[in-house]
């Protein structure tokens, strides 16, 4: 689930761990709770779509002029899960810049970020504070990658266009993990589930944001910028093991559902019992659709 008070992560950052940088007013700043994405990294690792790796590290190991060290960019990195799983999955040394605008949060990814790749080279990180509108082909020169989990949802088509004429402009590949897309199985079903899961869909595209509609908007921005894209779905499966995960995720869902249509409530918060008491015994199985992009654009100073 991605909404804007359990998304994976803010937006974009700033601020080298050791030499803070000026950034936006932190009053301003959107609160994403460690404890949540923490709750939820296991299963995010489970979900990613492992089958977009191979496509992305053939074009690591042939970029042009094959520097010694790849550099990439985490965008709203959250506690910096994305890096723990992909670090020790890429050969090379690399350096990651992780982007977020919360700076709470930044002191997390930077203090459990990965340290060695998967041939045993060096990983180094620093981290970076400011707002992803301000993403740019100048801002990527150089880079091998960018990356981001759970957060194409959670944009408007506006920066999902300036996302992919930033990477397009750069040369430079994006793996985009964890966006949903609108639908959710829960076993034993219920009448409700449908209703719940409409109301929450409309509540992600409140506003501009895009919610379930961003993945189909993102491989078509990628698309006319001249990225081959490719999809591969990367569903979170919940089941006994992964009660404290679902019943957080119940919560979200139910009450974004609800602040979305308030004439849910009462039926809603009988509905959320009785998922939360199938949850506790074991006996409710959660599906929640996923889908991970992968965008290859032409690459600078060389061919595809």
């Amino acid at each position: 689930m991605t909404t804007r008070t359990t998304a994976q992560g803010a937006l974009d950052d700033t601020s080298s761990a050791a030499n803070p940088q000026p950034g936006p007013d932190e009053s301003d700043v959107p609160r994403f709770a460690p404890q949540w994405l923490e709750l939820r990294e296991g299963a995010d690792a489970s979900a990613r779509a492992s089958a977009l790796l191979d496509p992305l590290r053939i074009r690591l190991a042939n970029r042009p002029g094959r520097p010694t060290e790849s550099v990439i960019h985490d965008l709203g990195c959250g506690t910096g899960s994305m890096g723990r799983w992909l670090a020790a999955r890429l050969d090379g040394a690399q350096h990651w810049i992780l982007h977020d605008r919360d700076p709470y949060l930044l002191h997390f990814a930077s203090a459990g970020a990965p340290r060695v790749a998967a041939d045993g080279s060096r990983v180094t990180v620093t981290t970076h504070r400011g707002d992803i509108g301000r993403l740019t082909a100048d801002v990527l020169d150089g880079a091998a990658l960018v990356t981001a989990s759970a957060l194409l949802d959670v944009l408007t088509a506006e920066e999902i266009e300036q996302l992919a004429a930033a990477c397009a402009g750069a040369g430079c590949p994006a793996l985009l993990t964890l966006s949903v897309v609108g639908r959710v199985e829960l076993s034993p079903a219920h009448p409700l589930d449908a209703e719940i899961g409409e109301a929450f869909n409309t509540h992600q595209r409140r506003g501009e944001l895009l919610g379930p509609d961003a993945i189909t908007e993102a491989c078509a921005a990628f698309a006319r910028h001249g990225a081959t894209v490719q999809v591969h779905p990367s569903p979170w499966r919940l089941g006994s093991d992964d009660a404290d995960l679902t019943a957080e995720w119940l919560r979200g869902w139910v009450g974004a559902a609800v602040e979305q249509r308030p004439e849910l409530a009462g039926r809603a918060d009988a509905y959320l019992r009785d998922r939360l008491a199938a949850a506790a015994a074991g006996t409710l199985r959660v599906v929640v659709h996923h889908s991970d992009v992968l965008a290859l654009p032409r690459p600078k100073g060389g061919a595809r």
